[in-house]
C-alpha cells in the first residue's frame, strides 16, 4: 500500500489515483540560465525515485517536465530582471542559445545521476499560445486586470489563496510587501503577473510575442498551469517540486488554474526539502556553491551524490559536506565490490528470509519513499549469513531498479598496474605481520594519488580526492 505525504492536506495519505492504473505526474523543471546546483539536483533525484516507485507499484506513469526559458525573474515574485534575458545580454548571445546550452548540460547531469528523462519535456517558449489562452480565460472571468506594464492575477478574488502554504491571504499580502514593487499599478503586493508587456523596464526585452494586451512575454507561474493542463488535463494526480515553490510558485499555479476552470489542479502535492552545505546556505560568495561537475572534478563518482541523497528522506533537510560525500562514495564502492567479488559459501536460499527482505524493502519505499530505510535493508541483506550470494545479488539488483545506483552495469575504477603491484606487495607484508613496511607502501600509494582501504569485501583502491 503506497502512502505519500500530501503538502495540500499536511498529512500522509494512502495513494488513490484518479484512474486505476494511469498516473499523471508533473515535475517542475529548471530555469535554464545557468548550471543546476546540487540542491536542485537533489529534488530531481527525489522525483526520479517517485516515478520508479509508482512504476514498481504497477502504475503507468505519464510524466511531464517544463523547461523555463522565458519569464522567470530574479525574484520568484515580479521584481528584478528576466534571468534568461539578463544572461543573454551579458553573454552577448541569444536567449535561445543560452537556453539550449544549459538545457543540454542539465540533461547530461540527469544521465550521470541515473535520473530517467521524463517522457514529455516542454520548453515554455513552445507553449506561449496556450499560456495566452489561459490568461484570456482569467481576464474574461474577472480574475485578471491590466496595467500599462503587465496583466496581473488579482489574488483577492480567489478565496482559497494560501491554502497550500497554510498562510492566509492577509499573511501572504503582508509578506509580499517586503518585495520591491516595480509597477505602481499593482493592486495588491501579492498579485502576480500573467503577462509582461515590452514596456517600461522591459521595453528592450529580447523575447516577445503578440497578445491581446500588446507585445510581451509570459510570467513564470502561468507556464506550468498551461503545460500541465495541455498534457495531463485537470485535475491530474501528482505535482512535485522543491519546498521553495510552495509559498509562491505553486500557490500561484493553483490559484490561476482553479480560477480559470473551476477544478483542482492536482490531487497530491509533494515537495523535496532543502540541501544545505556545511550547515549553511549554499552561496557562490561563500565558496560552497557546487555543481555536479565540481563533484566530478574532485574525483567523486556522481552516483556517490545520488547515494548520499538516498541516505536522507526527501522531506528532511540534508547537510552536504565533503566528508559525507566521501562516506557515500565509500559505501557505494563497498556495495559494488561486494556484488563483483562473490562468495564461496554454499548455502541454500531460504525463501522465508528473502521474502522478508522483499517485503521490508517494498514497505520502506511505499512509506512515503523511505529511501534511508530501503538502503539499510540492502546492507542487512549483505550481512545476512543465511542467504547465499546469488540470492543477495538478485535481491539487491532488483531493489536497484528503484534506488537507481546503476549497480548492474557498475564498474570499479581501472587501477594502474603499478598501483596494483604495490597493493599486492602490501597485502603480502600484512599477511606476514610486517605492518611498518606495509604502512610505508600505503603512504607511497597516497603519494602516487591513490588511497587504499581494507574492507569486509576486500581491499579497495580509489583515486585520492582533491
Amino acid at each position: 500500500m503506497l502512502k505519500l505525504y500530501n503538502t495540500l492536506s499536511r498529512k500522509k495519505e494512502i495513494f488513490k489515483p484518479l484512474k486505476p492504473k494511469n498516473i499523471g505526474l508533473y515535475t517542475c523543471g529548471p530555469t535554464v540560465y545557468n548550471y543546476a546546483h546540487i540542491g536542485n539536483l537533489r529534488t530531481y533525484v527525489f522525483e526520479d525515485v517517485l516515478e520508479r516507485v509508482l512504476s514498481a507499484n504497477g502504475y503507468k506513469v505519464k510524466r511531464v517536465m517544463n523547461i523555463t526559458d522565458v519569464g522567470h525573474l530574479t525574484s520568484d515574485a515580479d521584481s528584478g530582471e528576466d534571468k534568461i534575458d539578463r544572461e543573454a545580454k551579458v553573454s552577448k548571445k541569444t536567449p535561445a542559445e543560452i537556453a539550449q546550452f544549459y538545457t543540454k548540460v542539465f540533461f547530461d547531469d540527469l544521465k550521470k545521476l541515473d535520473i530517467k528523462i521524463p517522457g514529455i519535456i516542454a520548453p515554455a517558449t513552445d507553449y506561449v499560445p496556450d499560456q495566452i489562452k489561459l490568461a484570456e480565460q482569467l481576464f474574461k472571468k474577472g480574475y485578471a486586470y491590466e496595467t500599462p506594464q503587465a496583466l496581473y492575477f488579482d489574488v483577492s478574488k480567489f478565496k482559497n489563496y494560501g491554502r497550500l502554504s497554510g498562510k492566509s491571504l492577509k499573511q501572504k499580502i503582508t509578506a509580499a510587501r517586503k518585495e520591491v514593487v516595480e509597477d505602481p499599478g499593482k493592486r495588491n503586493p501579492a498579485d502576480f503577473a500573467l503577462w509582461f508587456k515590452t514596456a517600461g523596464r522591459f521595453k528592450n526585452h529580447l523575447q516577445r510575442w503578440p497578445s491581446p494586451w500588446g507585445e510581451g512575454f509570459p510570467g513564470w507561474h502561468i507556464e506550468c498551469s498551461a503545460i500541465s493542463r495541455k498534457f495531463l488535463g485537470q485535475p491530474f494526480d501528482i505535482h512535485t517540486g522543491g519546498v521553495d515553490h510552495i509559498g509562491t510558485h505553486h500557490e500561484n499555479e493553483i490559484a490561476q488554474s482553479e480560477a480559470a476552470f473551476g477544478k483542482p489542479l492536482a490531487k497530491y502535492w509533494l515537495h523535496g526539502e532543502h540541501l544545505s552545505v556545511n550547515g549553511g546556505k549554499m552561496s557562490k560568495s561563500l565558496g560552497n556553491f557546487y555543481t555536479l561537475q565540481d563533484i566530478i572534478d574532485k574525483n567523486f563518482d556522481p552516483l556517490a551524490f545520488r547515494y548520499l541523497v538516498l541516505t536522507s528522506h526527501y522531506r528532511s533537510k540534508l547537510n552536504f559536506t565533503m566528508e559525507s560525500l566521501k562516506a557515500a562514495d565509500n559505501a557505494l564502492n563497498n556495495l559494488r565490490n561486494f556484488l563483483s567479488a562473490g562468495e564461496n559459501k554454499k548455502i541454500r536460499a531460504d525463501k522465508k528470509i528473502t521474502g522478508k527482505f522483499e517485503e521490508g524493502f517494498l514497505a520502506a519505499i511505499n512509506d512515503d519513499l523511505n529511501t534511508p530505510r530501503a538502503l539499510a535493508i540492502v546492507w542487512e541483506i549483505i550481512k545476512n549469513r543465511k542467504t547465499p550470494f546469488s540470492a543477495k545479488k538478485r535481491l539487491i539488483l532488483g531493489f536497484d531498479k528503484i534506488l537507481g545506483l546503476s549497480l548492474k552495469t557498475a564498474k570499479t575504477a581501472k587501477i594502474p598496474a603499478k598501483i596494483e603491484e604495490i597493493a599486492k606487495e602490501r597485502e603480502e607484508l600484512r599477511r606476514n605481520k610486517q605492518f611498518i613496511k606495509a604502512d610505508a607502501l600505503r603512504k607511497e600509494m597516497e603519494r602516487l594519488g591513490y588511497v587504499i582501504e581494507d574492507t569486509a569485501y576486500g581491499t579497495q583502491i580509489t583515486p585520492a580526492r582533491h
